[in-house]
């Protein structure tokens, strides 16, 4: 999708990129990372011309970018950056608009993307008329993606965008992005200086290193065969375990061994399936099956009929995060086993820490 081909950068005499190639894959996530003033960022800024090199050629589709209009050219591919960009002057609807007015679509279609987009960025109505300091920090970096796929690029590019977000709705961001990637298929170069974040969201990583690079390869590959030292000091320690990062809870969501039950069901059916399972709680969903919580079984010396008590409070796990997060959340919880929901909060089964511990010793023992 994307080529570069020997391009070289220098700002006056420093050579911010040096003599670099690399072919990144259509509907792949290439990470870029490596310490600051590496070449990463301005990589980056070189594809869509917000600086142009100083040497080399870099094409999209087999066409040059210096053959193509610089503006034209911009507006093709999407942009995010770590403060989002966002207009303070300007609502959610017309920041989302911008690009798509600018290219001329009717403003039918162009409410017709933007509701699109912010239920694909899980977002709803309520914000089109809300202004970026109205938004938490995650809301804004979603609102700042669904701008950047307002006029449906192929490409998108992302300079640190989760950067100054906190770590739990990092993480909860992380997920988002990568169900959304899921649907939409998109070239995406994003840039990070996260080593965690490039393994797991990653496809392939380009590890850069004073305008150089290093090491460009599929994640498992780095963290199994680093090029050198640089590399494995990077990756840290324990590059073994962070392997599981690459490991998804969807990948050991189990669908048995559980008792799943309807809010609306009758108490006594719901007892009846829970002695006959031998479980004393039970998931409850809706009839759409969106997670609701938990029904525990109970007896009382005072009242020797069991009883149902409800629990809505209840620790959940996102199909796509890594075992890694999903571990660190079942200590917390003091809990063995967590149903694992996707977009919507729909229940899709359980994952259980003995399938966890069986992935670490293996991560161990290799």
């Amino acid at each position: 999708m994307i080529e570069l081909k020997r391009v070289t950068k220098r700002f006056d005499k420093k050579l911010a990129v040096q003599d670099l190639s690399m072919t990144i894959e259509q509907g792949k996530i290439t990470m870029l990372i490596g310490p600051s003033g590496c070449g990463k960022t301005t990589t980056l800024k070189m594809i869509n011309r917000l600086i142009d090199a100083t040497e080399g050629d870099i094409t999209i589709s087999g066409r040059s970018i210096y053959d193509l209009d610089a503006v034209q050219l911009r507006r093709s591919i999407g942009y995010v950056i770590q403060e989002t960009g966002l207009f303070p002057h300007m609502d959610v609807f017309t920041n989302i608009a911008m690009v798509p007015r600018l290219i001329g679509w009717d403003e039918r279609k162009i409410k017709n993307r933007v509701d699109e987009l912010l239920h694909l960025v899980t977002l709803n109505g309520s914000y089109v008329h809300k202004y970026p300091l109205q938004l938490s920090g995650g809301e804004r970096q979603r609102v700042g993606l669904a701008r950047a796929l307002a006029a449906d690029p192929e490409i998108l590019l992302m300079d640190e965008p989760f950067g100054a977000i906190d770590p739990i709705n990092r993480s909860r961001l992380h997920d988002s992005f990568l169900s959304i990637q899921e649907k939409i298929e998109k070239t995406i170069v994003f840039v990070t200086h996260d080593i965690n974040e490039a393994i797991k969201l990653g496809d392939k990583i380009a590890i850069m290193q004073n305008g150089n690079l290093v090491q460009y390869d599929n994640v498992n590959n780095i963290l199994y065969e680093p090029e050198n030292k640089f590399v494995e000091k990077l990756l840290g320690h324990d590059r073994n375990i962070k392997a599981l990062v690459l490991k998804k809870n969807k990948d050991y969501i189990v669908t048995t061994g559980y008792v799943q039950v309807h809010k609306a069901d009758k108490p006594e059916a719901v007892i009846r399936k829970m002695e006959e399972k031998g479980k004393r709680v039970a998931i409850v969903t809706d009839s759409d099956e969106k997670f609701l919580g938990l029904f525990a079984l109970e007896k009382s010396r005072k009242d020797p009929q069991p009883h149902l008590s409800f629990i809505d409070n209840v620790v959940t796990v996102e199909k796509n995060n890594n075992l890694q997060e999903t571990f660190s959340l079942m200590i917390d919880a003091g809990e063995s086993s967590l149903p694992v929901v996707t977009e919507g909060n729909r229940f899709v089964g359980a994952i259980n820490l003995e399938d966890i511990f069986n992935e670490f010793k293996k991560a161990q023992e290799d």
